[in-house]
């Protein structure tokens, strides 16, 4: 499927014949330490997918009942995509360890489509937050290193820098000021549709994860510091949500987030050097393909439109999933003061009072975050080896 061009001109597998049984879905997972963290990104990133998949269908048969059959049975399949993807994450990493991957999920993968998306405003959207998720896989790091003694590095592989990044205690925004500015669904690029639709269903994730897995931890720092950046998690999701046009259909927006699925999964294809990951990443490849043509008869038949007006043109360049450490550099270095007022970014002496005032009285006795990583600077082998030494 490398050479696929365009998102119209692919079939892909038919519905009837997308099947699973139990022992492929829980298959082997991925080495923690041998395999590269990649892949791991990978994975983290298109079970994040396949969840906003579920969850989009679910809400959309919710509003459709014309469409609840077709909703269902392309739900299904999704269900067992998201396990066999899911389940690769081996049992061995602790989940300190998998946060780590999550966070940098979203700074390699948010830092690549910053540099790809040809809106100014959506790019400086993403920009904006991955410098609060680079600050969040910092003070994950720092937990990791105290809590259990290990060094996050392991997990990252020297792909991503462990430093501060804007500090976590001044992202805590005023609702208002996380609202913002759709693109226009007769003007925006594919492209663009795409990466607002994706980061929207990694982000969800992120913060269902957090959620979930916070309140497990007897620590009340590792407690706290889940809450905290849970509650960041989920102005991100605003934000991202918000990049999206409103105006888009039910359908429309189906079509949209079946289009993301088989760019995604196309993505992970072009970068995956491990042969039995990279199987997997062809035959989704091929099962959402399938999907998106089942769509677009949908498309035509409820809407009397021409799918090509929503998917014309040819296929983007795959994301670029690999170390994105200088450009990340070189945004902390010039917009790490930034904050955003309304839908606008603004310096983050011009926040807004709205904004100052929640975020005072949120840190009022303390910021888990600030905590957490007192006095810590990463430095390889932990703090402990450090103090041997």
């Amino acid at each position: 499927m490398e050479s696929l061009t365009n998102l119209l001109d692919a079939k892909g597998t038919p519905l009837d014949r997308q099947t699973f049984t139990w022992k492929e879905m829980v298959g082997k997972p991925i080495s923690k330490l041998d395999d590269d963290a990649f892949t791991r990104v990978r994975v983290i990133l298109m079970n994040g997918v396949e969840s906003d998949a579920l969850r989009l269908k679910h809400i959309l048969s919710r509003m459709c009942g014309e469409l609840r059959l077709p909703l269902a049975q392309v739900r299904r399949v999704e269900q067992h995509q998201a396990t066999m993807v899911n389940w690769l994450l081996s049992a061995d990493h602790s989940p300190i360890e998998t946060t780590i991957a999550y966070e940098q999920v979203a700074v390699e993968v948010t830092a690549a489509i910053a540099q790809a998306e040809p809106d100014p405003y959506q790019a400086q959207t993403y920009r904006f937050g991955l410098l609060e998720d680079f600050d969040h896989l910092y003070r994950y790091s720092a937990l990791l290193d105290r809590v259990e003694g290990k060094d996050a590095n392991n997990i990252l592989q020297g792909y991503t820098d462990i430093v501060p990044g804007r500090p976590t205690r001044v992202e805590h925004r005023a609702p208002e000021d996380d609202i913002r500015t759709p693109y226009d669904r007769k003007q925006a690029a594919l492209i663009t549709k795409i990466h607002a639709t994706m980061l929207t269903g990694a982000e969800y994730q992120t913060h269902d994860y957090y959620m979930n897995i916070g309140p497990t931890f007897a620590d009340p720092v590792a407690r706290a510091l889940y809450a905290e950046i849970a509650s960041i998690e989920e102005q991100h999701v605003t934000q991202y949500g918000c990049l999206s046009d409103p105006d888009e259909s039910p359908l429309e927006k189906w079509l949209v987030h079946e289009a993301m699925e088989a760019y995604t999964y196309y993505s992970c294809v072009a970068h995956e050097p491990n042969t039995r990951i990279k199987a997997i990443w062809e035959r989704f490849l091929d099962y959402e393909l399938g999907h998106l043509n089942l769509v677009c008869e949908l498309f035509k038949q409820h809407e009397r439109r021409d799918p090509a007006e929503v998917l014309a043109g040819p296929l983007p360049k795959p994301v670029d999933m690999r170390s994105q450490r200088g450009f990340v550099r070189s945004v902390l270095y010039k917009e790490v003061r930034m904050g955003a007022k309304g839908t606008e970014y603004v310096q983050s002496t011009d926040a807004s009072d709205a904004s100052n005032a929640y975020r005072d009285g949120l840190n009022a006795e303390g910021s888990p975050t600030d905590t957490v990583a007192a006095g810590y600077q990463w430095k390889p082998g932990t703090e402990l080896n450090t103090k041997a030494l």
